[in-house]
């Protein structure tokens, strides 16, 4: 199996230790994920209004997040 599916399968645990630490590399994930999307999206020309639109946020909130310091390890720590 996958590490991202033994990731999903472990967020369902009845073992709240397992599910839970499933649950927070599951969301470190996403976050990578939509910061590489946005960064695709920009690079492409598309508009802080159109990647807001599909992630279901704020042109506001998409543009503080990602627009100062653009990079996927930016936000790293």
């Amino acid at each position: 199996m996958s590490d991202t599916a033994q990731l999903a399968s472990d967020a369902g645990s009845r073992d709240p230790a397992v599910g839970l630490r499933a649950v927070r590399a599951l969301r470190l994930l996403v976050e990578r994920l939509e910061a590489l999307q946005v960064e695709n999206a920009r690079t492409a020309g598309w508009s802080w209004q159109e990647i807001a639109l599909l992630l279901g946020v704020s042109r506001q909130a998409v543009h503080k997040k990602y627009a100062s310091g653009r990079g996927l390890l930016r936000r790293e720590k």
